[in-house]
């Protein structure tokens, strides 16, 4: 009996240890997909979080913000997706720790600190078992 007990012990520590890595990489993608889609479909109400340099760029605050949300969306949709993991979560890393240092020191710009952490996890583990691009490579290699 104890056998069996240690037995499903093991197993589900093993599936904790498995599923861990999709869950950071599902949360964080769920984020910067929602941003993403939400600076497209009302680019006008992020306006007010461009970083005032941004105002010497030779493009409208509105066209700025819908190409950031097709950046998030897309890397989002990657993320879900598990393909191109490590690239797409080390660009959200970088791109939520600049997000981050232009916000200066306040409550958001920790929360962001934290989500780049996250994101910089998942692009250093790269796909995880759940991951698409990983599903393909098995397929590939039979």
């Amino acid at each position: 009996m104890e056998d069996l007990l240690q037995e499903a012990h093991n197993r589900k520590k093993f599936f904790y240890k498995e599923t861990a890595p999709a869950a950071v990489r599902l949360g964080i993608s769920f984020v910067v997909l929602w941003f993403g889609i939400s600076q497209l479909a009302n680019p006008g109400s992020w306006l007010g979080y461009l970083p005032s340099w941004s105002s010497a760029l030779p493009i409208q605050p509105e066209s700025l913000v819908f190409l950031n949300g097709m950046f998030e969306t897309i890397v989002g949709l990657l993320l879900i997706l598990g393909f191109l993991t490590r690239i797409a979560a080390g660009l959200a890393g970088l791109h939520i720790l600049a997000i981050a240092f232009s916000l200066g020191y306040n409550d958001v710009a920790v929360r962001d600190i934290g989500l780049s952490v996250m994101a910089f996890a998942a692009a250093l583990y790269g796909p995880d078992k759940y991951c698409l691009e990983r599903i393909l490579r098995k397929q590939k290699t039979g």
